[in-house]
């Protein structure tokens, strides 16, 4: 039966269907074969459960915002800062634009978001120093997806609903993971540029760098806002999005004026769309675990490995990385958070794991499949924002995946990297 149901979901994938047909195909399967004892109409409260959480009314929230900074003048202000403090060092150009992305990923929490806004004036400039353009593709695509780790998180709201955990502490969580893969990035393009011989820039002077902190202090202001003001306990989740959408209207449209009211409508209804596909995925891949979970797969598939593994934390974290890993490779990250996680949520109670420090790993495997092929989000995002063909855009990705890889294993061998600051907040 399980075998059928993958082949069956594999055909539906590779004639082009969209995810969520497979998915409810494959719930509709499991039925009719009489794997569980539930009909249709259960499916149909399941999905309606799986979107009824409150706590998902933060993610079209933070989708706006990210589209209104995108379509504003905060990327360039951001970039600009991180230019003036960088671009003396070797490498100091792909270490600004890979600076540069984990700051707008705070700000936006959206990767195809920071694809957008930072690839587009920092390609040109890393062609026209000498770089190729493999390597500036993969250098932006892989940079951007810092930001599905630093705060605010699509991956983590979805990932704390579906396990039951903080957000706060998750947003927390991932700041220093996204911190110690950008010091990762910024060796290897160090590296890179000292094999090459790339001189570096002109030495900033400080009268630039304090004129360019001066226009940055209102956009640094949102993962303050966001973070410190959920863990503060001033706001939830979603009360934090909307204050993000708010500041967002506050800098572009008053202070700025980059984005004008006009623009509006066209920018939310981008994010309806957005929305809508991503809370489609959520409502049937909710339907399609619960059927899972009524059919004893997490437990015929993961039970010899249960037992196996036992409490080994590390074994059990290097399979829920391995199984993420692969998944996110071929399927959109949100429906793997969706369908994965309630199966491994057994082992991950039976060896003791701490939530939140697995939903930094399963988080880190998504912002890998974002960029690896064959079907990471990003990497079309890129083929679409500079008109490059698949093979043009993947060819520089191979180091930058080694790299996130090595990450996984040092934040699997070293939990308090994670922990570290959510601990704080619970002294």
């Amino acid at each position: 039966m399980l075998i059928g149901l993958g082949l069956l979901m594999l055909v539906l994938l590779m004639l082009g269907f969209p995810m969520m047909v497979p998915l409810a195909v494959g719930t509709l399967y499991m039925m009719f074969m009489d794997m569980t004892f539930f009909g249709p109409d259960q499916a149909v409260s399941w999905m309606i459960s799986g979107v009824g959480s409150w706590v998902l009314a933060a993610v079209p929230m933070f989708i706006f915002a990210a589209d209104i900074l995108t379509k504003g003048h905060t990327a360039n202000r951001l970039l600009d800062l991180v230019d003036a403090f960088t671009r003396h060092l070797r490498g100091g150009l792909p270490i600004t634009t890979a600076a540069s992305c984990a700051l707008f990923g705070a700000v936006s929490g959206s990767t195809q978001a920071t694809v957008v806004a930072m690839g587009g004036p920092m390609r040109p400039r890393l062609l026209a120093k000498g770089y190729p353009d493999s390597f500036a593709l993969a250098l932006i695509i892989n940079a951007s997806d810092i930001a599905l780790l630093i705060p605010p998180s699509i991956g983590f709201i979805v990932y704390g609903v579906v396990m039951k955990t903080s957000i706060g502490d998750l947003f927390l969580a991932g700041i220093l993971p996204g911190l110690l893969i950008l010091g990762m990035f910024s060796f290897y393009c160090y590296v890179g540029a000292r094999i090459k011989d790339i001189q570096p820039e002109p030495k900033a002077s400080w009268s630039e760098r304090f004129t360019a902190f001066r226009k940055t202090i209102l956009p640094l202001g949102f993962p303050i806002l966001v973070v410190g003001g959920i863990y503060g306990g001033y706001f939830s989740a979603v009360e934090a999005s909307a204050i993000a959408v708010a500041y967002a209207l506050l800098l572009e449209v008053v202070i700025y004026r980059q984005v004008s009211i006009r623009d509006l409508g066209s920018l939310a209804l981008s994010t309806g769309m957005i929305t809508a596909v991503v809370f489609i995925l959520v409502a049937i891949g909710a339907a399609f675990s619960q059927t899972l979970g009524t059919a004893g797969v997490p437990e015929q598939i993961l039970g010899p490995a249960i037992d196996a593994i036992g409490d080994n934390q590390i074994l059990a974290l290097l399979l829920i990385a391995a199984a993420f890993f692969v998944g996110c490779m071929f399927v959109d990250p949100i429906v793997v958070i969706l369908i994965l996680v309630p199966i491994f949520k057994p082992l991950v109670q039976s060896a003791g794991l701490d939530p939140v420090h697995v939903g930094v790993i399963v988080t880190l495997q998504a912002a890998i499949g974002s960029a690896t092929p064959p079907f990471g989000c990003d990497i079309f995002t890129a083929i679409a924002v500079f008109r490059r063909p698949y093979l043009d855009v993947i060819r520089g990705t191979p180091p930058f995946i080694a790299i996130l890889l090595l990450a996984t294993f040092i934040l699997i061998l070293f939990p308090q990297i994670s922990l570290f600051l959510p601990s704080l907040g619970g002294q």
